[in-house]
């Protein structure tokens, strides 16, 4: 009988062996049709690296509509920054030009959310003091 703690193993075991004989069904990472001089891996990235990289961009918009603080947290939006940072110097070691190119253009957009909150947070304190500082 097999115990409870070897099933997960056998699982990964016969995967692996499964997975190992599907070499041949690998997709080929070719010149992509629409653009040349680009693979098709770099066009699939430059798509999906205009989802995710504009995602914060609706934010950014309303914040500067509102023009108000509300509702914006700036530390995510510093953090992911610092680590956008990161990404486009992974993407120079691996010469990726989709990872270098968004995520340089989301590097962008957080830090000016960063600096779109602290300019409203001024104003907003300063029209604080008017109102409550005027008796």
């Amino acid at each position: 009988m097999v115990s409870s703690k070897s099933v997960p193993l056998l699982g990964l075991f016969f995967s692996v062996i499964i997975l190992a004989g599907c070499a041949e069904l690998a997709l080929l990472d070719e010149e992509s049709l629409l653009l040349p001089g680009f693979q098709k891996s770099e066009v699939v990235g430059l798509v999906a690296g205009f989802g995710t990289t504009f995602a914060a961009l609706p934010d950014l918009i309303g914040m500067l509509k509102r023009r108000s603080s509300k509702g914006m947290n700036p530390t995510m939006a510093g953090i992911m920054g610092a680590f956008q940072i990161l990404w486009v110097y992974y993407g120079l070691l691996i010469v990726s030009r989709p990872v270098i190119v968004w995520n340089i253009v989301a590097v962008v957009i957080n830090f000016l959310m960063v600096g779109a909150y602290v300019y409203f947070v001024r104003i907003e304190k300063m029209g604080s003091r008017k109102v409550g500082g005027g008796g």
